[in-house]
């Protein structure tokens, strides 16, 4: 598992490094050296924090420029990407075979973990891969059998389509085994229920962790920026932004976007929202 996600990391980091020309669905208007006209996204509610930072970054040094984002899953974002409707299709997840053979390119911009969190109060702070998957799997269903209290485990996941959810169930072989008691659709709509909720345990974006949850060890490591590029993490995933063909290929504002995010100021965008650089 560990090696497909090296190796889709590889295609895409090899795909953002080139460049060229082709008309997407932003239009240009030249007007003298500068680019004017709109840039669209859709796609993966996990990369909301990085959109929207990137956004305002890429608008304040392109003023003729204009980025918006619709934030509808990452199956939704390729399925618009492919139907032309968008210039850029968010994934928080790789790129499926399927989608490929539809012209979709892989492109990953960062590296994100996935955080285990559990509600404030609960006592049990490490978990191991086996345990968690045999929570998921409804195989465990109260905490007393992991060392905690007397207290039903709540399966909280996302919903189906959903990036985070398919990475997740990728990386602990578990596609489509889950028994959730409640799918939400959105990252902020899972840390609220969790940590709302006794007994509740979920994942989310390593990014959106709070001081409102607990995040789960697992097998003894810290969910951390430093323990996911050592590898010590495993729950680590893309986040990638498609599009129709390659990069050379795309309008010249696409291009000039993707040219932003391989800049020394979108890798600090990249950073400052707590992701992690491709290698």
């Amino acid at each position: 598992m560990k090696k497909t996600i090296k190796k889709t990391i590889a295609v895409g980091m090899a795909a953002l490094m080139l460049g060229g020309s082709l008309t997407g669905c932003g239009s240009t208007e030249a007007s003298g050296s500068e680019l004017g006209g709109k840039i669209t996204l859709a796609g993966s509610t996990s990369m909301e924090k990085l959109c929207e930072a990137m956004s305002e970054s890429f608008m304040e040094k392109n003023p003729g420029i204009t980025v918006t984002v619709e934030y509808t899953g990452s199956s939704a974002g390729i399925e618009s990407l492919t139907k032309g409707s968008v210039d850029i299709g968010n994934a928080s997840r790789a790129v499926k075979d399927g989608e490929k053979e539809e012209g979709v390119t892989e492109n990953i911009v960062a590296i994100d973990g996935i955080a285990v969190i559990t509600d404030k109060e609960n006592n049990v702070a490490d978990l191991t891969t086996e345990q968690l998957v045999d929570i998921y799997s409804g195989n465990t269903a109260n905490w007393s059998e992991l060392g905690g209290s007397d207290e039903a485990i709540v399966v909280i996941g996302r919903e189906a389509g959903s990036g985070t959810r398919g990475a997740f169930e990728e990386l602990l072989g578990l596609e489509d085994a889950c028994k959730y008691a409640q799918e939400l659709d959105s990252t902020g709509a899972v840390l609220a229920k969790v940590a709302s909720t006794p007994g509740a345990i979920g994942y989310i974006s390593l990014d959106a962790v709070d001081d409102s949850i607990q995040s789960i060890a697992l097998n003894a490591v810290e969910a951390t920026e430093e323990n996911i590029v050592s590898g010590s993490y495993t729950l680590s995933r893309p986040f990638v932004m498609a599009t129709k063909g390659e990069i050379s290929e795309q309008s010249d504002l696409v291009k000039k976007w993707f040219d932003y995010i391989k800049s020394e100021d979108g890798q600090a965008v990249i950073k400052g929202v707590g992701l992690i650089l491709p290698e």
